[in-house]
């Protein structure tokens, strides 16, 4: 896992890519390492460059270069600001917290103690040599973000810049370090050990529970339950994570269904005698042509086994991760048009539509990737899936996640999900309910209300504000530090938010 950084380190450790100009949030989809992306888009590109012309028309007004106003929480708003232009008015923002760093320092008070629960988050192992993995940095260096200029080796993806992305350049307050499976073994990211060794370092060094760790489980493969007794014993998880689709790469030996009797119902009674009750399933992303290049598999990633497993174990929570979202080569332009015409979003509705056809509760949606790729690509369907996953699971049962290192620091989906509004248009027609403001009570939930109480994350209030147990933790306090050359009064007026 290699050695922790010094203190210092920490403050001032920056990746790459902090060398090269970018714009505050990505333009075109990129890869979570389980599929390649789309290239970007010609309405992609008017996006780019439409960001690119807000900078230079207020960063100069600044006394700053565009490099360094994408830096800040104007150029943050500058990019929202764009996105509505070419997309139509999705998030919440003025024309004017673009160019007036005081409203932007305004906000940022006013997020101050926002909890945020990230509950995917990934890394690699030391000695992970895949070096195709850098491939996916290069494509998203050449279509999606200059930020990653510069990526050479596999450490962007190792666990120093874990801490980095996840606890300094973001206002992620608790992280779930998840792993997966494949085929070969030399392509999971981490065992099951390491995970659980990873959480014991990052919470022993903070002084609080600051990372939470999931136990994969690969039913069918030899000694799997075997593992399962070990990591009751052993590692202790926090949750389990399951591909039922075997290997997310490639048609797997190994698929398997979460209602399947013989095989599953041993070791849900496992898991409720063990008091470890939630499980995490991947499903959805598979490419356009799933049914010829998954065949004999695909169907694993859909939602066909959720609602009879999660009616004959009450005692378990379901979440579905990427929310069933089926896309994954392509943009969701088609995906879109199949909501205009049907008003459904494939395998996703269908998860969505679990609580009313089997009377249950305790089934959610996960939203890594499926909001990142859709944010980025169709603010429209991405409000369009948020609004359909509310709608039919309620707001107390879809989850926060960012899938995070793939993407770099989770920051700007964090963003995204502060601003979004589901249009009024789109509320009418389809029955959706409004999201609300960066701190409503729906954004709330999802951010972090819901993962709290399934996993019993205990807050306490303070200052008559719910505050984490651990907001004054060691991390916090670096933080400060880290944070401080961003605050000084001649950063602080251009309305700084990181200290890249």
């Amino acid at each position: 896992m290699g050695n922790w950084l010094s203190e210092r380190e920490q403050r001032l450790v920056a990746g790459a890519e902090a060398a090269s100009a970018a714009t505050p949030i990505p333009t075109q989809i990129v890869s979570n390492g389980e599929y390649l992306p789309p290239p970007q888009s010609a309405t992609q590109k008017r996006v780019e460059a439409r960001i690119n012309e807000l900078a230079d028309a207020n960063a100069g007004r600044l006394g700053l270069n565009r490099r360094q106003f994408f830096r800040t929480s104007c150029g943050m708003a500058a990019a929202f600001v764009a996105m509505n232009e070419i997309y139509g008015n999705v998030f919440q923002v003025t024309s004017a917290e673009a160019r007036e760093p005081e409203l932007m320092q305004a906000r940022a008070q006013s997020l101050a103690g926002q909890f945020i629960f990230d509950v995917q988050t990934h890394f690699v192992r030391d000695d992970f040599d895949h070096k195709e993995l850098l491939d996916l940095a290069k494509f998203a260096h050449e279509h999606w973000n200059p930020k990653l200029e510069g990526v050479s080796s596999l450490a962007r993806y190792k666990f120093q810049n874990f801490v980095k992305e996840i606890y300094y350049d973001s206002d992620t307050s608790l992280a779930l370090l998840s792993g997966a499976p494949f085929d070969d073994p030399s392509w999971w990211f981490l065992s099951n050990q390491q995970i659980a060794q990873a959480r014991e370092l990052i919470n022993d060094f903070a002084g609080s529970r600051r990372l939470l760790a999931h136990t994969v489980i690969t039913p069918k493969q030899p000694g799997w339950m075997d593992e399962v007794d070990k990591a009751i014993a052993v590692y202790k998880p926090e949750s389990w994570k399951g591909y039922t689709i075997g290997d997310p790469l490639n048609p797997s030996k190994f698929p398997w269904r979460l209602d399947d009797e013989a095989l599953m119902y041993p070791f849900y009674d496992k898991a409720v005698k063990s008091g470890i009750t939630t499980i995490c399933i991947h499903k959805g992303l598979l490419p356009p042509d799933y049914e010829k290049a998954f065949a004999g598999v695909w169907e694993y990633a859909t939602a066909w086994d959720i609602g009879k497993a999660a009616k004959d174990w009450p005692q378990m929570n379901f979440v579905m991760y990427h929310a069933c979202l089926r896309p994954a080569f392509e943009l969701p332009d088609q995906a879109w048009a199949e909501f205009e015409q049907t008003g459904r979003i494939r395998w996703a509705s269908d998860l969505a539509e679990i609580p009313q056809k089997f009377g249950v509760t305790n089934v959610y949606a996960e939203l890594g990737t499926a909001f990142a790729n859709s944010a980025v690509s169709h603010p429209k369907f991405c409000a369009a899936l948020i609004g359909t996953l509310v709608k039919g699971l309620g707001a107390d049962h879809v989850l926060w996640g960012t899938d995070t290192l793939w993407y770099g620091s989770p920051q700007w989906q964090i963003e995204a999900m502060r601003r979004l509004e589901i249009p009024d248009d789109m509320q009418k027609k389809y029955g959706f309910a409004a999201l609300g403001d960066a701190n409503s009570a729906t954004k709330q939930q999802i951010f972090s209300g819901n993962a709290a109480r399934m996993y019993n994350i205990a807050l306490k209030k303070a200052e008559n504000t719910r505050m984490p147990a651990f907001s004054e933790d060691r991390f916090a306090a670096l933080k400060k530090e880290y944070t401080l050359a961003a605050s000084e009064p001649s950063n602080l007026r251009y309305g700084y938010v990181r200290a890249e």
